[in-house]
């Protein structure tokens, strides 16, 4: 099959149509067979194998295009060696790397075994490392130079881990070059012939509501993530597209927002580790790179917002995903990137549920959107019932769906209760109107009980970060005597912002533009706010500190 004829082919929505006719018509093709480095490698190695399947952009501005032809090698060269050493169906293979073309090297040549790939942060310390490494009884791991002496401190602790690849120049046993055993197996290697249903990747939460938990998922999912991916990003893939994030690709939201879905539709992905997110830099990569299509996570957009924006960015889509977006950022999008900034929702268990999409849907500010095509969402109560139009319940997805997880790693009992009546519960409050339209409220575990009203944070933080000299904003409940619990706003300004009356102005801009029952009663301005690896803000850390 041709290549233009292969993209078309693996398209799940109409490029036009309405999003009501979109869900309507909308029907899963999910074969039994089916392997993710297939997909995303093998099949345009094939079809196009000088076609560029990534842009990786060096810390020296140094370009490295690698075409699907030279990933698929590495990969199959990578595949063969695993194999001599004893990897195979449901090992798990770790891959602690930042933003490279090796990680996804790594990724096909253990999915090529049937093996499943274990994405690791590299900013992850040494306790973070054992533990998922422990827990998830890793028998391989591919590295780096800069985390190969963290990891060798933890090899000894870990029996089940008997190998260990780097990217680098050192290869002395027990560590093993990956370019040293590409170059030795030249061969190509012949993909295994997994099940939809096998697994595939095991990603840990980031552990904001208890020890992280490895969610397995199956190769399916990557089609699971496709019918948003295609609407969100206006019509996906189109002629002349290329992505990019600055997310990880250690979590779900950099995999597969937007890293996957590119090789597998075939459209070059721009690679770049930035070990702080610079949002001048971010605008010259996406200048330099002519990035059309982009997946910034919410902190990353209000740093942006705060920057010089270059003229004749081509930017054409734009989506956002982890914290609810105000009026105020979309409309920015809007006027000065020159594309809607659409919202979108899920979680590491379920993901990409949730859309708003500019081209086929009225934008709501302040919601996420509608169910995407394929899926079906709720707010339920707690017993598994849904709730009507504007009810307050929990964000709920129903089950089975390609897009969703296994299981827990080793963890059957909490497996079990994320499902109530056939749903998924996400643990995430929210309201959905009479249209369909769903609004984020809290997690559960972040919702403010003040005065007999429960109050979600999103709403209020907002709405402070649509003052001119605010970038950040985080509200908790801090434990008051006669109502239970008042509301804290914690504040981050913008560089040169004045503090002197700015806390009596912020407070009144909530009242005014909210409600005077939700208005914080106490500011505290800091540098930074405490957030999670994933670019959430930690609201348990704040409460914590009063």
């Amino acid at each position: 099959m041709g290549a233009e004829r292969l993209r078309r082919a693996r398209r799940l929505l109409p490029e036009t149509g309405d999003w009501q006719t979109m869900r309507a018509q909308f029907r899963w093709r999910v074969p039994g067979r089916l392997n993710i480095a297939e997909r995303c490698c093998d099949s345009w190695a094939e079809a196009d194998p000088r076609r560029t399947a990534i842009i990786h952009v060096g810390a020296d501005g140094g370009v490295r295009p690698w075409d699907y032809g030279r990933l698929r090698m590495a990969a199959d060269g990578l595949a063969a060696s695993l194999a001599a050493r004893g990897i195979g169906r449901g090992d798990r293979v770790a891959v602690l790397l930042p933003q490279c073309p090796e990680v996804m090297i790594a990724h096909f040549a253990a999915m090529k075994l049937g093996a499943v790939v274990l994405p690791l942060f590299t900013l992850f310390g040494e306790d973070a490392l054992r533990y998922r490494l422990e827990d998830s009884g890793a028998r391989a791991v591919v590295t780096d130079e800069a985390n190969l002496d963290k990891l060798m401190a933890l090899a000894g602790g870990l029996p089940e881990l008997a190998h260990v690849y780097t990217t680098g120049g050192r290869a002395l046993a027990p560590v093993l070059s990956l370019w040293g055993e590409v170059s030795r197996n030249r061969a190509e290697w012949a993909t295994a012939q997994t099940a939809a249903d096998d697994p595939a990747v095991l990603i840990y939460t980031s552990g904001t509501t208890g020890p992280p938990k490895g969610v397995l998922h199956a190769h399916r999912f990557l089609l699971g993530h496709l019918p948003s991916v295609e609407a969100h990003h206006e019509g996906f893939p189109k002629n002349g597209d290329v992505g990019w994030t600055p997310a990880d690709w250690a979590w779900i939201g950099g995999l597969m927002d937007m890293a996957m879905p590119c090789l597998y539709f075939g459209v070059p992905l721009v690679s770049h580790r930035m070990r702080r997110f610079d949002p001048d830099a971010a605008f010259r990569l996406i200048a330099r790179h002519s990035v059309r299509n982009l997946f910034l996570p919410p902190t990353a957009l209000k740093m942006m917002r705060a920057a010089t924006v270059p003229v004749g960015l081509g930017i054409r889509s734009v989506s956002s995903g982890g914290e609810s977006l105000g009026a105020d950022l979309l409309e920015w999008g809007r006027a000065v990137l020159g594309a809607p900034i659409n919202e979108i929702y899920g979680q590491t268990e379920c993901n990409l549920v949730l859309s708003s999409c500019a081209g086929s849907m009225a934008v709501r500010a302040g919601s996420m959107g509608q169910a995407v095509p394929g899926f079906d969402v709720e707010i339920i109560d707690a017993a598994g019932r849904p709730l009507g139009p504007g009810e307050t319940g929990e964000i709920a997805v129903k089950a089975p769906n390609p897009v969703m997880f296994l299981e827990y790693w080793n963890k059957p009992e909490e497996t079990a209760a994320k499902f109530v009546n056939g749903w998924l519960k996400t643990g995430d409050l929210g309201v959905k109107d009479a249209d369909g339209y769903f609004t984020f409220v809290a997690r559960d575990d972040d919702v403010i009980t003040s005065a007999g009203y429960r109050i979600g944070p999103s709403e209020i933080e907002n709405c402070l970060t649509g003052h001119p000299d605010v970038v950040m904003a985080a509200a908790v409940g801090v434990a008051d005597a006669l109502r239970t619990e008042i509301v804290k706003a914690f504040v981050v300004l913008r560089e040169g912002a004045s503090w002197e009356g700015l806390e009596e102005a912020l407070v009144a801009r909530v009242r005014e533009r909210i409600s005077p029952h939700v208005a914080p009663r106490a500011v505290e301005f800091v540098d930074s706010l405490p957030m999670t690896a994933t670019g959430k803000i930690m609201r348990r850390a704040l409460r914590e500190r009063g």
